[in-house]
Parts: structure tokens; sequence; C-alpha cells
């Protein structure tokens, strides 16, 4: 008995006891080396103070990050085919997804829902690149475009935060297809002219880069984010040549065009407010214009229907008059008698 209490137990106690300290209770920079506490770094958005580097950000994170007093409501999305083509490679796709989904607590790569920003509604979705490198498979097809036609319904504008690898190789041809159905939804969007913004984390890359993430009406990059369709090392095995400093980076795409703007992750919050308020008020007021011109061609008096005015009328029952009005040439103009 005393050996039970005075080995056993303290054993059993010493292994729940270290369970219950988190094994990221410090994170390393991967650009400075420089070892922060987790609970400042997550205070600061997951911004290393000093080097400024951008660490990803999981997706609740995001959207506490983006809503007005961290609330927000998730969107339900469809069920889908969990592994339509049995795939398996090392391991099986489904135990790949079990292990992702209990790993972010998410049941796919993207997370969508809706919230207001600074008191005006909105609809968002984030990428979590810790699902399967937020890679873009069936489901997170479905998502997007949830998330875009909830927009729709709600004439709300939408916000994408694109973070992936691209597309998802189980699901082979079935992910490529959402290439496609993304850029519809997007189109959608444009008809209804609701602001579709984009906001393009580290890393974006691959298919979702070949769709709906560089079709937004403005593109917004954080710091340093990697974002391309193939990436660098494999850019340079192709063509056989050294790349530019920085290419494929944010601050490189902002400086030849590609993207609109790169703001910190501590002003972005703002800068998405300031956008989609800007937008959401130049489709309002195009609408009010719009109906204000309907209600004025509407209100304008109709052309004449061909009914001959009363002057007319008068000319032709006019002796010596034709049909125009003119006198006819064939009668003798009067004369007047000679006053001799």
């Amino acid at each position: 008995m005393n050996w039970i209490n005075n080995v056993v137990r303290p054993k059993i106690r010493g292994i729940l006891r270290k369970r219950e300290i988190p094994d990221n209770l410090w994170v390393k920079c991967p650009e400075s080396g420089q070892m922060i506490y987790y609970k400042d770094l997550e205070a600061n958005q997951f911004v290393v103070p000093g080097s400024e580097y951008h660490m990803r950000m999981s997706a609740p994170a995001r959207m506490r990050a983006l809503f007005d007093d961290e609330t927000y409501e998730t969107v339900a999305l469809p069920e889908v085919a969990v592994d339509p083509l049995k795939f398996r490679d090392e391991r099986r796709y489904v135990d790949r997804l079990r292990d992702a989904r209990g790993k972010t607590e998410l049941q796919d790569a993207v997370l969508v829902a809706t919230g207001t920003l600074d008191e005006l509604p909105i609809v968002a979705a984030v990428q979590d690149f810790g699902f399967l490198g937020g890679s873009l498979g069936t489901a997170a097809g479905e998502a997007v475009i949830v998330g875009m036609r909830t927009a729709l319904e709600r004439a709300t504008p939408f916000i994408m935060f694109a973070a992936s690898g691209g597309a998802r190789m189980q699901e082979g041809i079935l992910s490529l297809m959402q290439m496609p159905r993304t850029t519809v939804a997007v189109q959608e969007l444009r008809e209804a002219r609701l602001p579709y913004i984009v906001v393009l984390t580290h890393p974006t890359t691959g298919g979702v880069t070949a769709s709906y993430a560089m079709l937004g009406d403005i593109q917004i990059a954080e710091p340093g984010a990697l974002i391309g369709f193939a990436g660098p090392r494999v850019i340079e095995q192709t063509i056989r040549e050294k790349l530019p400093d920085g290419f494929q980076r944010a601050e490189y795409l902002h400086e030849h065009g590609m993207v609109d703007m790169v703001v910190h992750r501590h002003e972005l919050r703002e800068t998405l407010s300031r956008i989609c308020n800007l937008l959401i008020n130049k489709r309002i007021s195009d609408i009010e214009a719009a109906e204000a011109d309907a209600e004025m061609e509407d209100s304008a008096p109709e052309p004449q229907t061909g009914e001959p005015e009363l002057q007319d009328l008068v000319m032709e029952d006019a002796p010596g008059a034709d049909a125009a009005g003119s006198p006819d040439p064939a009668e003798p103009e009067s004369v007047r008698p000679d006053p001799e």
C-alpha cells in the first residue's frame, strides 16, 4: 500500500501535470530567432514584436480580430463526400482528415461567418493553413461559394482571407473543379455590385491564386506574404535562372501592380472597414441614381401618337389648301379690283 502511495500515485500525477502544460508555451520567430511567450504573441495578433514578422493565424483567431466585440456567427455549410476517390498514399485520406479536424477543431479548411465590422454587416471567410495546408478541396470550395451567396442574400460586403498551398491532391479533378465554380460565384457578386475584398496571407499559392484569391475588387496583402502560383524554388528549377530578391513576396507584387496595397495586421481591420463602407455606399448611391433615372423616364410625357393638330385640321378644311396646308397652285390667285 505504501508503494502505491509513494511511487505509483506521484508518477501518475507527474504524467497528468505534464499534459496540462502546452507544447507551444514559447514560440520562436522564424525570421529573427526571437523567443516570445505565446500569450504575448496572441495578444499582439501573432505579430512578433521587434521583427514585425506576421505569423499564421488560425481561422477562429482571424474572426475574433475582425468582427466587433470578437463576436460572430458561423454559417452552416453543406456536407460533402468525405473521401470520394478512396485515396491513400502513406496514410489514408480519411485518417488525415480526422487528424486535421482534431488539430484545428474545424470541419475543413475554410470557416465562414457573419457579423459586423464597425456596425456594418459583413460576411467573411477564412482559410486555415493548419488544416492540410489550407488546401482547396470540395468542402472548402463549397464553403467559399456558400459564403459568397450568403453575402448576396444579405446584400453585404464579402471578405476573403486566403491562405493555401493549392488544390487538394487527395480529391484529384474534384478539387480542380472548385476553381471555376468559385469564379462563377465571384461573378455573381460582381453582377450584384457587392464589394469583394481579398486579404492575401502567407502563403497563398496554387489553384487558390489561380481563381478567387486574385479576383477581388481590392487586393490586400499582409507584409512578407508569399503569393504566387508555383513556388520560387520550382520556378528557379524550371527556368534555370536566379530570381530577384523578394520575388513573389507581398512588397514585390505591390511594386509590380499585382496587389493594391500591403497593410500591417494591426491596421488591417481599420482599412477593411474604410474600404467596405466606401464601396457599399457607392453601390447604394448608384442604385438610388438608377431608380431616380427610371422614375424620370416614367414621368416624362409620352411622344405624339400621330393625331392631327387643330391647326392642321383648320388648314385641311380651308379652301385652296392641299394636304400640307399650302395654297393649291391650280387655283387662281384673287385679284383686287382696280380702284380706278
